[in-house]
């Protein structure tokens, strides 16, 4: 008995012995390994360790994307799906991109028929007298709209700015400030813009993540802008100029803006299209106008070569029929009020799902484009959209009642005429005198 109690304790201190200093061994036939993290469209792309400042641009062995840039954003045009992101939300000084908000405001006046292509604008000393990047308009010329247009979105001219705004708002603090109503529409959180054009000056910034979301804003409401963008040169006064952004034609490039100030270096914020897919790649704070070039169109690569948008619905596709009642017609098609779009991985493509959420019936009258019900749409189980689901046509209500009220009036005229024929035909009772 003591032998075995010995050799108990003996055993008990080399178990101990192995706890203590060899963990690792014990228990790795029981340990789970973490998989390696991968670019996500859920938002950021998942890292394995925060990107240092400086670090290699290209993709590494583990797929880990990094930018030299200060910040970077790259943006499914489509479905606004964040697909990259790096110091997404640092304020920097914005230099051109400014202009983005200005041709904003431009294509609304144009669209809502306050200003033409053909009006002309009387250029100001102020406008004459700006520095940086000009189109190079004099005191006093008139200058046809379409022209300011081009010098902006092309010649990226300061001067063109301030000749617009003042043309459009009579000052340019006047117009700046709308410009700030803009982007608090469209929900530019921290973004504060100060001029027309984007030179220097106290207090203007904006963000990556805040001009990608201007972009995104800026295409869907104005792709007749898109050209303007596109264009490789301009001259005006015999002055050629070329546009700055030189990703125009390559990998699908057709816009969007360069900018650079001294204070903040040399921003790109691209847009390129292929096939069914948009993508926008915003790069802020570069050292060198080739390496905002680079560091774009590797964003721009990353989300064409790594991730898929699907239509998931398509605006004005079919659904139905729905049950009408107390209607001329017994049943109404839907049909989709707008286009849901959902960013997928590669290969993760029918991950997608679409499911119409109807009610039993809908009562007459119905008008044609109201909403009956919705259809939702999910990424591997998980809700990813949404849209309304309308009315295909005009349901006019019925003058003939629905069946129980026409069977309780049927019957209570049948009684009525029951009670009609026992009471004419019922024995008269003989009068004494």
């Amino acid at each position: 008995m003591k032998v075995f109690f010995q050799k108990g304790i003996i055993a008990m201190m080399a178990v101990s012995f192995l706890f203590l200093h060899c963990p690792n061994q014990v228990f790795s036939k029981t340990t789970k390994t973490t998989p390696k993290a991968k670019s996500s469209p859920g938002g950021k792309a998942a890292q394995t360790a925060p990107a240092p400042k400086g670090a290699d641009a290209s993709p590494s062995a583990e797929g880990v994307l990094h930018s030299q840039a200060k910040a970077a954003v790259l943006m499914d045009a489509l479905t606004g799906q964040v697909l990259y992101e790096q110091d997404p939300q640092a304020k920097i000084g914005p230099a051109s991109f400014v202009k983005i908000m200005t041709l904003f405001l431009v294509f609304d006046a144009l669209r809502a028929g306050q200003l033409k292509m053909d009006d002309m604008v009387t250029v100001s000393e102020k406008a004459w007298r700006i520095q940086g990047s000009k189109m190079f308009i004099k005191v006093g010329d008139r200058v046809k709209v379409e022209d300011l247009l081009k010098g902006i979105a092309i010649s990226s001219g300061n001067d063109a700015c301030i000749a617009i705004a003042e043309h459009m708002a009579g000052t340019e603090d006047v117009f700046v400030s709308k410009m700030n109503e803009k982007a608090a529409a469209l929900g530019l959180k921290d973004s504060k813009f100060m001029n027309s054009h984007g030179m220097p000056a106290e207090g203007q910034m904006t963000t990556a993540m805040d001009m990608a979301i201007l972009a995104k804003r800026y295409l869907e409401d104005h792709p007749e802008a898109m050209p303007l963008h596109s264009t490789v040169e301009f001259e005006y006064n015999k002055i050629k100029q070329g546009n700055r952004n030189t990703l125009l034609g390559k990998g699908g490039v057709d816009g969007l803006k360069t900018g650079h100030i001294e204070e903040s270096g040399y921003h790109l914020l691209a847009t390129a299209k292929r096939d069914n897919q948009r993508m926008i790649a915003v790069v802020m704070g570069c050292d060198k106008m080739s390496t905002r070039a680079r560091e774009a169109l590797k964003l721009i690569e990353h989300g064409f070569k790594n991730f898929s948008t699907v239509e998931a619905v398509a605006k004005g596709s079919s659904f139905g029929p729905l049950k009408v009642k107390r209607g001329k017609e017994n049943a109404v098609m839907l049909a989709a009020a707008e286009t849901v779009r959902v960013t997928v991985p590669k290969g993760k493509e029918k991950s997608v799902s679409v499911t119409p959420q109807l009610p039993e019936s809908v009562v007459a009258p119905i008008q044609k484009g109201q909403v009956l019900a919705k259809v939702v749409v999910q990424n591997e189980g998980k809700a990813a959209g949404e849209t309304g689901l309308i009315s295909a046509s005009e349901i006019k209500k019925s003058l003939i009642p629905p069946w129980p009220v026409l069977v309780g009036i049927i019957a209570g005229l049948v009684i009525l005429g029951l009670a009609v024929v026992w009471w004419s035909r019922r024995p008269k009772q003989k009068k004494f005198v």
